[in-house]
């Protein structure tokens, strides 16, 4: 119709030389149904195809909106693969289709389904509007069900003032879900890798240690026992081997100090002590609680532990003459390590690193020393009973302790008509 109405108007033109083109269109036009308006453009977009007159024609305006069409779509597609690009980090080459799939909700109303998955796809993601559209249909997967139902109990524990206390990382959390008969989708325990996976997307991570601080001053004139230990942290049994140290936790009321006394064998706290000073009686005073903590146990005779080596820095607490007679009554032997090396007291090091990272910065700031004894007490609680340790096997240290003094029971008193464990 549009070239018949072009032909129609030139021969008119051509008949009657006199008739303009705005002439033959108000003619032509109503009796083809067309208006004027748009059979003059026509004719005037014709004589430009034509070379007849100046301006841009049929092919190069095509041609233009071709190339503004691929522009746009260029930079859609880039637009799409940088917001593809940080959404899928950390997701590997391949992200998992559910991960593909909450990005295009994202993400649709911005750019389209379509384009989305054109990207995606040029890209070697393989993905369809039609998957798309039919992943959105479906159910959730069994895995998806039991992924959601681990990921609760994940969090619950991670908070659980008797479990994770909002420390715990993958390793630790993994063996805390182990130890409380936690499976995975085909009943064999969790794997870690599920946990890491789950606790990355609930935004779980356990706590870090910082910088450890000395805060033990040497007495250069007092006499110092000789270092019994080498660095061997190791012990056969319970009370063979101590190892104490102090540190300091700033509060709103100014710098307190706690001392710890910790059994090697287990790593178990037994004694500790908070105060705003940290004469010789802070340590003095943990010393007494982990001895009446064994003598409470029934692990002493008459107050004294015939063997036991005490392990500390060179602090002038240590080698005061109060703390080394104290130790001699319970028939404790003295041990310290070198000045300014905090590798010869690595273990005790180690343990006020914890104190700091899972205690001290996680509960506060605090006010005054007695809110520190109180978070003190309950995180020594905490850590003796509850938290699993990686050097004993990832269980408590007094299940620890419990476990070898029933296996120690069983050696001694063994059942009538069976052999003993010697």
């Amino acid at each position: 119709m549009r070239e018949r109405a072009q032909r129609m108007v030139r021969e008119a033109r051509r008949q009657e030389p006199g008739l303009s083109v705005n002439a033959a269109c108000k003619r032509i036009g109503p009796q083809l149904g067309i208006l004027p308006d748009t059979l003059r453009g026509w004719c005037k977009q014709a004589d430009i195809d034509d070379g007849l007159a100046a301006g841009v024609t049929t092919a190069e305006s095509e041609e233009l909106k071709r190339l503004r069409r691929e522009n746009a779509e260029l930079r859609r597609a880039n637009e799409i693969l940088k917001t593809a690009s940080a959404f899928f980090a950390g997701g590997g080459a391949r992200p998992p289709y559910p991960l593909i799939v909450a990005y295009i909700d994202q993400h649709k109303r911005r750019f389209g389904v379509e384009p989305i998955c054109a990207a995606l796809r040029a890209q070697g993601i393989a993905v369809a509007p039609s998957g798309y559209y039919a992943h959105k249909k479906r159910g959730p997967s069994r895995r998806a069900l039991h992924d959601a139902a681990l990921a609760e109990t994940i969090e619950a524990t991670f908070f659980d003032r008797d479990k994770g206390r909002g420390l715990y990382g993958a390793r630790k959390m993994w063996h805390q879900l182990r130890r409380d008969g936690v499976t995975g989708q085909g009943g064999e325990p969790v794997a870690r890798c599920t946990v890491e996976r789950l606790m990355r997307e609930l935004g779980l991570r356990g706590v870090r240690r910082g910088q450890p601080t000395i805060t033990t001053r040497p007495d250069q004139h007092a006499g110092r026992a000789p270092d019994l230990v080498d660095r061997d942290f190791t012990a056969a049994r319970p009370n063979q081997l101590w190892v104490v140290d102090l540190t300091y936790v700033p509060t709103w009321s100014g710098t307190v100090f706690t001392a710890f006394v910790s059994d090697v064998y287990s790593r178990r706290i037994v004694g500790w002590r908070c105060a705003a000073r940290m004469p010789t009686e802070l340590p003095l005073d943990a010393l007494e609680m982990a001895l009446w903590t064994r003598e409470h146990a029934g692990q002493t005779a008459d107050g004294r532990l015939e063997g036991l080596i005490h392990h500390s820095d060179a602090g002038s607490q240590y080698t005061a003459i109060r703390y080394g007679d104290r130790l001699a009554e319970a028939g404790a032997v003295a041990s310290i390590g070198s000045i300014g090396d905090s590798y010869d007291n690595a273990m005790a090091e180690s343990l006020i690193g914890l104190y700091k990272s899972e205690c001290v910065r996680r509960d506060g700031p605090l006010r005054t020393v007695e809110d520190l004894e109180l978070v003190t007490a309950s995180w020594v609680h905490w850590f003796n009973t509850n938290r699993l340790h990686s050097m004993i096997g990832n269980i408590p240290p007094v299940e620890y302790e419990q476990n070898y003094y029933a296996h120690d029971t069983a050696r001694e008193d063994p059942i009538s008509g069976e052999p003993s464990l010697h």
